[in-house]
């Protein structure tokens, strides 16, 4: 078997079945331990770091940043015994040099001469491997600088990174300079991510230039000074823009795809119905002051939205099929929780869940809800924590809005969202008070809840942040 593995992009799990590589940890050449994380892995639900699964040398990348790469492709090739001397060449064209070699022409394509396997002997220290999320990171080695290459003008060969010189010929003594360049009807400007979303915005061709980076890419600045001149070039010209001059195209990928999916499906599939009720918060917002000022509760994030999923899950008590499911010729009741929060990322939203929320004390759900948010914020979330969910709570009254009519989440069959908590008249005791109050808005699949039931549940939540005291005593 050949020292050299092919590493394939591994089964994420939840049925995904691609990843856009967003960023290489490591390079050609890099000495490498077994589960040090190699590549950040952009799937359709969440950012996570990939290990190697062998120790060595790294021979080939086989794909740049911004690929998308499907599961069981190859990603980056490892010799596992680089302490051996030089790799034997294999039959098929070999990989790409290390960073102390220039770039050959050929580099071995995925599912070529080198073989897929694993090796024996147990990694230093026993570690094993994880993926982000799923369990404690492992310590890598100290990671060198990166330095990344534009994509490459045929997207269809592997490409081979490394930090030397990006050449497959010589470079030029001195840059050339930037303007429109002969690139034919195919050919495809280099130029790294961050330079074509520049482009984009500022409206300038690609295509159109001649880079001044490694061999012939575009850099920012060529871009830039390419704007100015289109600029110059417009302020002297009567033609006015056409439509598409000031238009944005943003491609629908990962998060923000599969969102739009699923509430597509659930729109269409789950008969909405959408019910508010506007309640009196005043005392639910004291409470939250008390258990703020103990000693125990010191550095813990204490919420509104504490508050209202407490709520739910007591509700849900009394009313149980409001937990459940439409699996076509039956509904199927949970005797669990998985509670999702709506969370609001960079990258779109995402409703993780925290599972078997109801046997969590009010600390615990505490903590877990703030750890939720923070790890869906910094786009760690693991696909099975947004597997799974029951029913949903999210929080429109963060954005200043007092209301919304929420989608279910596929397979779930209710959802409560919590408006904007605001200081307004109120009938308190038979007298007009200012009071904070907040609207909810209640979204359910009519198939499996009706509108008693639905009706039942929302004014059981508002009653126990109406009074939670009392209903703490009433319903526990």
């Amino acid at each position: 078997m050949s020292r050299i593995k092919q590493f394939d992009l591994p089964d994420l799990g939840e049925g995904l079945t691609e990843g856009e590589i967003l960023k290489w940890l490591v390079q050609v050449g890099d000495v490498i331990e077994l589960n040090q994380p190699i590549v950040e892995v952009e799937t359709a639900k969440a950012a996570v770091e990939i290990p190697a699964k062998w120790g060595g040398q790294v021979q080939a990348i086989f794909h740049p940043e911004g690929a998308t790469v499907e599961v069981g492709t190859a990603i980056i090739a490892i010799d596992t015994e680089p302490a051996a001397g030089p790799a034997a060449e294999p039959t098929g064209p070999v990989p790409a040099p290390s960073r102390s070699e220039s770039p050959q022409p050929e580099i071995p394509p995925p599912g070529g001469a080198i073989e897929p396997g694993m090796i024996g002997g147990p990694a230093p220290g026993g570690r094993t491997a994880v993926l982000v999320g799923y369990g404690p990171r492992t310590t890598a080695a100290k990671r060198r600088p990166r330095r990344t290459v534009g994509e490459l003008a045929q997207p269809a060969v592997p490409v081979a990174v490394s930090t030397g010189p990006l050449t497959a010929e010589p470079a030029p003594t001195e840059p050339a300079p930037a303007g429109p360049g002969p690139a034919g009807p195919a050919a495809k400007a280099l130029a790294k991510p961050p330079v074509r979303k520049l482009a984009r915005d500022l409206g300038v061709d690609l295509a159109g230039l001649r880079g001044s980076g490694p061999l012939g890419s575009v850099t920012r600045d060529d871009v830039l000074r390419a704007s100015e001149q289109a600029g110059s070039a417009q302020a002297g010209s009567a033609a006015p823009l056409s439509g598409s001059d000031r238009e944005q195209r943003i491609p629908v990928k990962g998060v923000r795809r599969l969102t739009a999916e699923n509430m597509v499906a659930s729109a269409f599939t789950a008969p909405h119905v959408t019910e508010f009720l506007t309640v009196d918060l005043t005392r639910s917002m004291k409470a939250l002051d008390r258990i703020r000022s103990q000693p125990d509760w010191q550095g813990i994030k204490v919420s509104p939205l504490l508050m209202v999923a407490r709520a739910m899950l007591l509700a849900a008590r009394r009313h149980p099929l409001v937990n459940s499911t439409w699996a076509g010729d039956e509904i199927v009741v949970k005797e669990y929780v998985n509670l999702g929060i709506a969370a609001a990322t960079e990258r779109g939203l995402i409703v993780p869940n925290i599972k078997d929320a109801g046997r969590l004390t009010t600390r615990e759900l505490a903590e877990a809800m703030a750890d939720l948010v923070r790890t869906a914020k910094a786009g760690r979330t693991a696909p099975a924590d947004m597997a799974g969910g029951t029913m949903t709570v999210t929080n429109v009254g963060v954005f200043g809005v007092d209301s919304g009519t929420p989608i279910l989440p596929p397979g779930e069959s209710a959802i409560l969202a919590i408006g904007t908590i605001r200081k307004a008249p109120w009938v308190h005791k038979e007298k007009i008070r200012i009071r904070q109050v907040a609207t909810l808005a209640l979204s359910f699949d009519h198939r499996i809840i009706d509108g008693e039931l639905g009706s039942a549940f929302l004014r059981d939540v508002g009653a126990f942040l109406t009074d939670p005291e009392a209903a703490l005593l009433a319903w526990t």
